[in-house]
């Protein structure tokens, strides 16, 4: 960080001396390695995923006698994502129109990793990563204020990495076209009307619209609105995409739909030993990944567009990665065009109407093959997210005429992994010291009880050595408080339309008296009262290049409007303490009052520093 920050200032200093700096560089650098090769290692599943795990070894890299760079490795897996409507009053697509698909009704929320519930890890026979559960909320939590915008435009289509917008959410406690609860499930990108009210926030969630962007590449679609414009397919087949693993929507009937991706996921995001570890030769590692599989019943109600969660199972209990779009005004169509808002008087009326073309997932052929929206009777869709190529659902896979297909962009997790080969100098200079001690974070996790409108004081924790931060992050106890809707009764981050758990929080989650205390000290000197202060002294800079103290130079995608819309997290960096108590046990409490008008519950992350030591060249622990 200092060479960064020095670079910085010599160049606002003198352009001049940096020019001169540079035309006494000598040409050229010795090269430190002199060969990497890519190895891909497959897991021990076996293409089978119905148990929700993952399991892989690295005894067959451990035998290849090459340094392995762990940092750089990621997980090639292949996501199936399966929407059925067996309903004969439910079609899915408009027989009367060539090539439709609801490609826009139908994605995942971000980042790919989200399908992590928790994961462990063997060390040379040793657990030195233990199991915890929802560890992708931290994970969010740190691509969040490590990453930058531009990290976003390079890596995020790679890792499915586009945060939502905002303020695009909305809250109805009852039956809408959006689903109930909170929703940001508008991914039309449009420009609010600028007639009768004023909105204050965004109209559509452009995080989820750039995810679509990468999920839903339908070869046999008409690309954009281009009269005339030819098929994807026109260039590029569809056995062909498969044999590239390039995903895609890949079928489309009148009763089902299903889409698959190639999901890559990095290593150094799913956990900070990756981000630290040397580059090891003959070490034995046992990686377990517990997978979110989650599937929704969506129910439309007879001559109504509202959305209504029927049910939703997720066999683990964590994150819902699923994601669908509205089907309202606000919404886009799910036969994949974007509406075509019209309005249906002049703009100089007192209350402009807008009306809305054909659009819904559950939308039927009236009179000529036009659809409407309202169904004579109630219509059923299951959508459901699998990892491999086969569909976990057993009911979906019975649906359809043909039914639901397999994937055929892989059937199998992969992990690839650069392999090293030395330069001997070089190499004999890494062995000088051959143990090298892997410094790291790991984390400890609870959920509170409910809280209402009142003080709480949560024990989280009765001892844990070497705090680093605590991180609260607040959703609401329940999706809703609709009784017609049991599955209402779930997390929120369970729902298939609000992005919580996937990087937002439960919106307007805002806390006051709040505090975070460590063996009976409170680490923020005045108990915190407002906003800002929890934005400005805690959370702005967290994790961050420079921590934000470099204008020009630094990263995080928070920002304080964020923070007071829907990303409400409040954090606390706990770390400064003497080198003696480091390894003392403390105790942690969260104590504040909920200024939310809905019951919160906390889902609270504790992280604390590790360390392993390690021989690089066998990979044995010391």
């Amino acid at each position: 960080m200092r060479e960064i920050l020095f670079f910085r200032q010599n160049i606002a200093m003198s352009g001049d001396s940096m020019i001169y700096d540079m035309s006494q560089m000598t040409e050229g650098s010795p090269q430190v390695f002199v060969k990497r090769d890519w190895l891909n290692l497959q897991d021990q599943n076996n293409g089978n995923y119905l148990g929700n795990q993952m399991v892989l070894d690295t005894s067959q890299l451990a035998n290849s006698n090459k340094y392995m760079a762990y940092r750089e490795a990621y997980f090639a897996v292949p996501l199936l994502l399966t929407a059925t409507n067996a309903a004969a009053n439910g079609l899915m697509i408009d027989p009367s129109v060539a090539a439709s698909s609801p490609d826009q009704a139908f994605g995942l929320k971000s980042w790919f990793g989200s399908i992590i519930h928790s994961l462990s890890l063997d060390y040379a026979g040793t657990t030195i990563i233990q199991t915890t559960s929802l560890c992708s909320m931290w994970q969010q939590f740190g691509l969040l204020t490590t990453m930058s915008l531009q990290d976003v435009k390079t890596n995020g289509a790679s890792i499915g990495f586009f945060p939502d917008t905002s303020d695009s959410w909305s809250y109805l406690n009852g039956d809408s076209p959006e689903g109930p609860g909170v929703t940001n499930n508008c991914n039309s990108v449009h420009q609010e009307q600028l007639a009768g009210i004023f909105g204050t926030g965004a109209l559509g969630n452009a995080g989820q619209a750039e995810r679509q962007k990468i999920l839903a590449f339908d070869l046999k679609g008409i690309p954009g609105s281009r009269a005339g414009g030819a098929a994807y397919s026109v260039l590029l087949e569809q056995s062909t995409a498969n044999q590239l693993r390039i995903g895609t929507v890949f079928n489309t009937t009148t009763s089902s739909w299903q889409c698959q991706q190639m999901a890559i996921i990095r290593l150094k995001d799913i956990h900070p030993f990756f981000q630290q570890v040397p580059l090891l030769k003959g070490v034995f590692m046992r990686l377990t990944l517990n997978l979110n599989q989650p599937s929704i019943t969506l129910t439309k109600p007879a001559g109504t567009n509202n959305l209504v969660l029927t049910s939703t199972v997720n066999p683990l209990g964590g994150v819902n990665p699923l994601f669908v779009a509205a089907s309202g005004l606000r919404g886009t169509s799910m036969l994949g065009q974007a509406i075509d808002y019209q309005q249906a008087v002049t703009p100089s009326a007192a209350t402009p109407t807008w009306t809305e073309p054909n659009s819904g997932i559950f939308a039927v052929p009236g009179a000529s093959g036009v659809f409407v929206n309202s169904p004579v009777n109630d219509s059923v869709m299951t959508l459901s997210l699998s990892v491999g190529s086969r569909c976990n659902n057993a009911t979906q896979a019975q649906i359809g005429t043909p039914a639901v297909i397999d994937g055929a962009i892989g059937n199998s997790i992969f992990l690839y992994v650069p392999a090293y080969t030395f330069n001997p100098t070089f190499e004999e200079a890494y062995l000088a010291s051959p143990t090298k001690t892997i410094v790291y974070t790991d984390i400890y996790q609870f959920q509170t009880a409910e809280t209402g409108t009142e003080s709480y004081n949560f024990l989280i924790t009765n001892g844990i050595a070497n705090i680093k931060s605590v991180c609260v992050i607040p959703y609401f106890s329940v999706i809703a408080n609709e009784a017609s809707q049991a599955a209402t009764q779930a997390a929120p981050y369970q729902s298939p339309f609000d992005p919580a758990g996937c990087g937002p929080t439960s919106p307007l989650t805002h806390q006051s008296n709040f505090n975070v205390v460590v063996a009976g000290q409170n680490m923020i000197y005045n108990t915190q009262q407002y906003t800002f202060e929890q934005y400005m002294n805690q959370l702005s800079g967290c994790n961050s290049v420079n921590a934000n103290l470099v204008d020009g130079l630094t990263s995080g995608l928070i920002s304080q409007y964020d923070f007071s819309q829907s990303y409400c997290y409040y954090y606390v960096n706990t770390s400064r303490m003497l080198p003696v108590d480091e390894a003392v046990p403390k105790s942690v409490t969260v104590q504040g009052t909920n200024r939310s008008t809905r019951k919160l519950k906390f889902v609270v992350f504790i992280e604390y520093g590790v360390q392993v030591s390690v021989d690089v060249l066998t990979g044995a622990r010391v």
